[in-house]
């Protein structure tokens, strides 16, 4: 049984994945990252979902917090991180940057879109941790 946050979580990540579909529908693929994540960033903000861009994610290392130049591209309702590329092939260093940052945020749910795709469903990768 989830709890009550994870619900939360859940239908967080369904309104980002409907608002990527509707962007990436529009769009199509071969533009920049940053072209994708802000019109994803609009879509959002037009639905009224909390969000925050570019958030800076610090790394933890002997007792210190550290500033290692982590940026997490979209922070959704402050439960959903999501990564977003434009490359020709997701690779396993992009799900274990998505991964890494799960594990230092202490969240359970991200998303990887990868927009430089016919159709979306085949760059999306949703990662539980």
């Amino acid at each position: 049984m989830q709890c009550q946050g994870d619900d939360r979580a859940e239908a967080a990540a369904a309104a980002v994945v409907d608002a990527a579909l509707r962007v990436q529908k529009a769009l199509g693929p071969g533009l920049l990252e940053s072209v994708y994540e802000a019109c994803l960033a609009h879509e959002l903000a037009k639905r009224g979902i909390s969000f925050r861009a570019q958030v800076t994610l610090p790394v933890r290392y002997d007792g210190v917090q550290l500033d290692a130049g982590f940026r997490v591209d979209l922070l959704v309702e402050d439960r959903v991180i999501v990564e977003l590329k434009a490359v020709e092939t997701l690779l396993p260093i992009h799900e274990a940057q998505l991964i890494t940052y799960l594990k230092l945020s202490g969240l359970r749910l991200g998303l990887l879109l990868n927009f430089h795709v016919r159709l979306l469903r085949e760059g999306m990768r949703r990662i539980a941790y």
